[in-house]
């Protein structure tokens, strides 16, 4: 199969798979990896591959075309070419909650030497890094990140760009708990969606309206955060999107836990874990024990509940997710302090404590905690983050962490 028949058969699977008929798309794109002899048919045939098992999230499967792609990208020495190649095994690994891999990958795209081709992708890959940033809990590197590819996204006027680092930026403020910050950005990409994204992909709309859905949950908005969560379910079971369909499960389980109804919660938990356990998704099978963990808290089974946090926090520390970690003691703490076991109690204080020294949730200038309760936060230009409150009521020259002196607020 030559140049231009690849061309016209990867373009037939395109529009397969943008009218959501994905077995006959992969079935072309298949037949076209077997077939063509034009090595960058082959890299592009394989990134349709790749985008296709994200989307249905076979993560494995994404790594494999990943590792392909690259090898095709090596033989060709095409700078552009290994950058996007490298790209998607750090979003491969992304996926996986691979979080150290795809930081490492991420770094190697942004060390190439490519073209202007090569630079547009800057954006995704610090997207990606700041992802996986704050999958290991290290959040002044994610808001770092993010806060580049916010700029490559205005600079190269990539609306897409920016309404998925919208929603990132939603989970992040969700992870500190400034649930005003975690409503506004994925507002903001809903606004991006309905401006800009009338030849978007659904999946867009999805996105938004899960992390909507849940900021309304964190503030008690629950038949927003309903609303929102069933919109959002609705386009991923229309698409097939299983990593999403997972998503909402589990926030549909959360918003019951949070009316108190453990019978409705219980279930859905379990079908979010048989899709999280399927598609490889650690850290969404850590926050499922923990749901779970705190409805056997409400029904005072601290047994149980116990049992549930500890496989938690397995996975929390496999994947090397400390916030997780932080939660779980927290809670244990709780239950030890009910059954008034005290060297268990104090055990859990001292781990709770070490945990919060080591993610350095705390105000430089006051000293509190950050992300212990619902506070508005605020990033300086350093993208040292601080209480908003401190920050307007002492001023400041500089950041007091960093001694950078800049004052100006950072937009994040």
């Amino acid at each position: 199969m030559g140049q231009d028949q690849t061309k016209q058969q990867i373009e037939k699977g395109l529009k397969l798979y943008q009218s959501n008929d994905t077995e006959k798309a992969l079935y072309v794109w298949m037949k076209v990896l077997r077939k063509t002899s034009d090595p960058g048919g082959k890299f592009r045939v394989l990134g349709c591959l790749i985008t296709a098992h994200s989307e249905m999230g076979k993560y494995k499967e994404m790594l494999q075309y990943s590792l392909a792609q690259i090898n095709t990208a090596r033989e060709m020495e095409d700078p552009d070419y290994l950058t996007e190649g490298y790209l998607n095994l750090a979003r491969s690994n992304e996926k996986l909650c691979e979080f150290q891999k795809t930081v490492s990958y991420c770094e190697t795209c942004l060390n190439m030497q490519g073209t202007t081709v090569s630079l547009q992708l800057n954006g995704q890959v610090c997207l990606s890094m700041g992802n996986a940033y704050l999958g290991l809990s290290v959040f002044q590197k994610a808001l770092v990140s993010y806060e580049k590819a916010l700029r490559y996204a205005h600079n190269n006027d990539d609306k897409m760009l920016e309404c998925r680092v919208c929603c990132s930026l939603g989970n992040f403020y969700i992870q500190l708990k400034d649930y005003e910050k975690a409503l506004f950005f994925p507002c903001k990409a809903a606004e991006l969606v309905n401006d800009y994204g009338k030849g978007w992909s659904l999946k867009y709309r999805a996105m938004s309206q899960y992390h909507m859905s849940v900021a309304y949950r964190k503030l008690m908005r629950l038949a927003d955060a309903m609303e929102c969560c069933e919109e959002s379910m609705k386009i991923a079971l229309q698409h097939g999107d299983r990593p999403l369909q997972a998503l909402c499960l589990l926030n549909f389980a959360d918003i019951h836990r949070c009316q108190k109804d453990a019978d409705k919660a219980f279930p859905r938990y379990e079908s979010s874990m048989c899709i999280m356990s399927e598609i490889g998704n650690r850290l969404g099978q850590a926050s499922i024990y923990v749901g779970v963990g705190k409805c056997w808290i409400l029904q005072k089974e601290y047994d149980k509940a116990l049992d549930s946090l500890q496989r938690a926090h397995d996975l929390a520390e496999a994947i090397g997710n400390k916030l997780c970690i932080l939660k779980v003691h927290s809670l244990c703490e709780g239950i030890y302090r009910c059954k008034e076991q005290q060297d268990e109690l104090r055990e859990q204080v001292v781990k709770f404590l070490q945990c919060v020294e080591e993610l350095e949730l705390y105000c430089g200038m006051c000293g509190e905690s950050i992300g212990e309760k619902n506070q508005q936060l605020q990033a300086l230009p350093c993208s040292h983050i601080f209480h908003l409150k401190c920050l307007q009521t002492n001023g400041t020259k500089g950041c007091p962490k960093c001694h950078r002196s800049s004052v100006k607020l950072g937009f994040v």
